[in-house]
């Protein structure tokens, strides 16, 4: 776990908890369903998200650029973000970040093999097309923070809803899911491979971690919610 947990991010994951109660219920009683995935599959995998959002896996290091303003703006930071932005910011040399890139357990990697089972087990050229269309939203919307990482609109992944709605009501929660969830990771890896590593960085950036484990759990509880108005 990289950081700590502030008073702002311990109400964000109880407002998790009290709708992951309900959403449990429904799974328990078989109303809840994602495509191939079902009922009692979806709660482990709604669970194991929220749990496993305190893991980062390492994937590989690099060196990104420390910006000066950061020292002065790291407390700030801290509180909004629950990442120690002043620890970090001392270790190391003085203008460079040794950077780890990571993948969050419950942001990136459960979600992904989710989304991967769901391509394989019903395969859906659909939710491929509006996937792209979210991609292009997270290339836009997507902005790299100095000392923080990737940051993502938390409602970025509802843009696939409309779009799976329109297209494919008999599979909205399936497609919602691959289109959503698999835009804002596909989003973020091609954002971590691309970023100017001369002009920002951060000490960790975390694909599905802090600043995107929000988006992709909220676009994950949106997509279980609607299998029970769209059967």
């Amino acid at each position: 776990m990289r950081g700590y947990t502030n008073s702002s991010e311990i109400r964000t994951y109880a407002a998790f908890v009290l709708i992951l109660l309900p959403t449990a219920a429904l799974c328990y009683k078989e109303q809840l369903a994602m495509g191939t995935i079902g009922s009692f599959a979806l709660m482990i995998i709604l669970f194991t998200m929220l749990l496993g959002s305190i893991a980062e896996i390492p994937l590989f290091r690099t060196r990104t650029k420390k910006l000066e303003q950061l020292f002065r703006y790291a407390p700030i930071l801290e509180d909004i973000y629950s990442v120690p932005v002043v620890k970090e910011l001392n270790i190391g040399k003085d203008r460079v970040f040794d950077t780890t890139v990571t993948a969050n357990l419950g942001g990136a990697i459960i979600p992904a093999l989710a989304v991967i089972y769901l391509l394989l087990t019903q395969p859906n050229n659909t939710a491929l097309e509006i996937m792209l269309i979210v991609v292009v939203a997270v290339s836009l919307l997507c902005e790299m923070m100095g000392g923080i990482g990737l940051i993502v609109p938390d409602y970025i992944g509802l843009i696939a809803l409309p779009f799976s709605l329109i297209v494919s009501p008999e599979n909205a929660a399936s497609v919602t899911f691959i289109a959503g969830v698999g835009g804002i990771l596909t989003g973020n890896i091609i954002s971590v491979l691309t970023f100017n590593k001369e002009r920002t960085g951060s000490a960790f950036i975390s694909i599905g971690g802090a600043g995107s484990f929000k988006a992709i759990y909220l676009t994950t509880i949106i997509a279980s919610l609607l299998s029970y108005f769209v059967q």
